[in-house]
């Protein structure tokens, strides 16, 4: 588990996110969750992960203000209703939307 924390903040430091994709991948086939629960538990454990990150960028003087408070806001939301329609979506589903994101992620970053 420390070690999957580890990879986890040691991505979502480096790169500004990712850890979602180390962490939930993690938990189902190394901790053997259910994927309806490592979801939700990924963002519990990226929370302090993008708040100690933010903190080291701020001081660095890397964040753009007027930029954040638009995109957080649109965040909450898109949060909440993802939240909520992650009870009406089944793991099979599940599995295959968020594989369909980790490989569009990853055609983004390699292009």
């Amino acid at each position: 588990m420390l070690l999957t924390g580890f990879i986890t903040g040691f991505c979502n430091g480096l790169f500004g996110s990712g850890g979602g994709t180390i962490a939930v991948p993690a938990m189902v086939h190394i901790l053997g969750m259910e994927e309806h629960e490592s979801h939700a538990t990924a963002l519990s454990v990226i929370m302090p992960l993008a708040l100690i990150s933010s903190t080291v960028y701020l001081k660095n003087d890397l964040l753009h203000w007027d930029i954040i408070w638009r995109v957080a806001l649109g965040g909450v939301v898109g949060g909440v209703i993802g939240a909520y329609i992650l009870d009406w979506v089944s793991t099979y589903w599940l599995r295959k939307i968020f594989a369909c994101f980790m490989i569009a992620a990853a055609v983004r970053m390699f292009f």
